[in-house]
């Protein structure tokens, strides 16, 4: 069998002119192709042993990434067997990782980002009509999120939408990896992380009460009364947790917590139940009016004047999927504001 050469000139240490063959096996030849991991390591163990390193933990890792426990562990024994060294050492309840790990770990940022900025080139190529939204929000936000997405995906029958609900947190931690394309929050983490972020919609905080509460239909009811009551809050690392201590704090006064729940439903049903007063979104309510068993009071200093916002890290370029649905949410406050103002007369620019 023959051996096709090429020729190319090139110019002697001496000076002199000449030819040089060159094999056709020499063009084109691919760089920094890893030879064994390109074979026995998938971008799923990847993705499955970056959420493991971020969470230190298989559980939580498994919820993320909608797998089973034992799938979790068998991907990332998978990899550590194609790696030839262990990533992660049994720390109690959690993991912990080891010094490959913490190596992978930085590959797996690299290949992640560069992907990322693949999919936004593909998508601006594809045009509107294709592409993928992933929109990540504060557990609050859930009253609204969905809504957005659905009338969006109307509009945009061919985007594919996905919707991570979690505590403020925990969106702080996925945005600072760069997990998801936009992020929904009551109050921006500027002293977190560098962000853009862009206010569409008014999230006032009210205090709640069961609708036969003695306080309901009172007027500008003191904040020191209702630090007499008990209070049913969210649970720490909660925006609204905090919003309501700094509240009080600013008054002198200490409340009286009688429970903590990580659920909104949870404390509402809490609030009916008789348990305690609250303080939550207005967004919460929405969907049993005015008039439901949830009565909002009329306290001083509330409601607390907030704004939902979109945010992303600071630099990060938006696929044109994400711009589009930051116009568009951002197009649709005006009708958010007069939805709540037609509810509770007033309150919004109380």
């Amino acid at each position: 069998m023959y051996q096709a050469y090429n020729l190319k000139p090139f110019v002697s240490a001496g000076g002199v002119p000449g030819l040089r063959a060159m094999s056709t096996d020499d063009y084109n030849k691919p760089i920094a192709i890893p030879d064994y991991l390109i074979r026995y390591a998938t971008l799923r163990q990847l993705q499955v042993f970056e959420a493991i390193f971020r969470h230190e933990s298989v559980t939580r890792a498994s919820e993320e990434l909608f797998l089973s426990q034992p799938t979790v562990s068998a991907q990332v024994k998978k990899l550590a067997e194609a790696i030839g060294l262990p990533l992660f050492e049994q720390a109690g309840r959690g993991v912990k990782p080891t010094q490959a790990a913490q190596e992978l770990y930085e590959a797996c940022r690299s290949i992640f980002e560069a992907l990322a900025a693949l999919e936004v080139k593909i998508a601006e190529i594809k045009g509107i009509k294709r592409g993928r939204l992933r929109l990540c929000v504060v557990t609050t936000a859930k009253y609204i999120a969905p809504e957005l997405l659905g009338a969006f995906s109307q509009q945009h029958k061919g985007i594919e939408v996905s919707l991570k609900v979690a505590n403020r947190d925990s969106v702080i931690d996925r945005m600072q990896v760069n997990v998801d394309d936009l992020y929904m929050m009551g109050q921006t983490p500027t002293a977190e992380l560098g962000v853009e972020a862009f206010p569409f919609a008014p999230n006032p905080l009210v205090v709640m009460a069961p609708r036969n509460h003695p306080l309901v239909g009172k007027k500008n009811i003191p904040l020191s009364r209702i630090a007499e009551e008990p209070l049913v809050l969210r649970e720490p690392g909660s925006g609204i947790r905090d919003a309501t201590l700094h509240k009080f704090a600013e008054a002198g006064l200490q409340p009286k917590i009688r429970m903590v729940l990580g659920s909104n439903e949870a404390i509402k049903h809490a609030v009916v139940g008789g348990l305690g007063l609250s303080v939550l979104s207005l967004h919460t309510l929405t969907l049993e009016g005015g008039d439901g068993p949830v009565a909002v009071l009329d306290v001083e200093g509330f409601p607390i004047q907030r704004q939902w916002y979109l945010v992303y890290p600071k630099g990060k370029e938006l696929s044109l999927v994400a711009r589009s649905f930051l116009e568009y949410a951002i197009a649709s406050g005006p009708s958010i504001r007069q939805r709540l103002e037609q509810l509770w007369p007033g309150l919004i620019n109380a």
